[in-house]
Formats: C-alpha cells, structure tokens, sequence
C-alpha cells in the first residue's frame, strides 16, 4: 500500500483557522501518512505567537513540532513581516525554493498532494 503524502499550505494568520492546520497534520500523521505542514503568508507571525507556553495553541504547536511535521516557513513572508529571527530560534527551517517562497510546485513533483488553509 502506498503511503498517502499531503503538503498542508497555511496561509491565514488567524490562529482559529491553524488550529485546524495543526490538527490535520496531527492526524495525518497518526494514521501514519506523510504530512508537512508549510507555514505561508500572514501565517508566520504565529509561529512566535505560538511558541509562547500560554497561547491557546502551544500544546499542538509543540505537539507537531515534536512529530517533526513542520516542514518549512517561508523565507520572504518571515523577513517581510519581521519574524525570520524568532522562527530561526523555534528551529523550523526558512524554506523557499521559488523567489523566496516554498514552491507547490516541488511538492507535486514529490508526490505530495496540496492543500490550502
């Protein structure tokens, strides 16, 4: 049987929309799939938000983070909105293939199917 492989794009900096993000990534990977989560867009500035122990999201944050299915924040959107530095020190890679930014594109070619919140 093949593995399923599922790329989840965030884009939304609204943290009740990434609850749904992380959950997603949680379970593909308890069904044991192959699922990354790609931190995009206004989603980035959660990730210094998110690392604080009393954010709402801080247990599934670091949950996933643990699983090790975070795959990447992007390298532009983290420099332009100022958190490059603070996603440096969460340990997640600045990812960005395609002028700055994580290509679907190379996803795709991996197999992975794509998914955008």
């Amino acid at each position: 049987m093949k593995t399923e492989k599922v790329a989840v794009f965030a884009f939304r900096g609204d943290p009740l929309c990434f609850i749904h993000v992380l959950l997603n990534g949680i379970d593909l990977h308890e069904r044991g799939m192959e699922g990354l989560i790609v931190i995009e867009g206004d989603a980035v500035t959660l990730v210094p938000e998110m690392s604080k122990p009393g954010h709402f999201l801080f247990t599934l944050y670091q949950k996933a983070k643990s699983m090790g299915i975070l795959h990447g924040v992007c390298r532009a959107c983290s420099v332009k909105l100022k958190v490059d530095k603070e996603v440096e020190k969460e340990g997640i890679p600045l990812i960005g293939d395609m002028s700055g930014h994580p290509s679907m594109g190379g996803f795709i070619e991996k197999g992975y199917k794509v998914i955008t919140f």
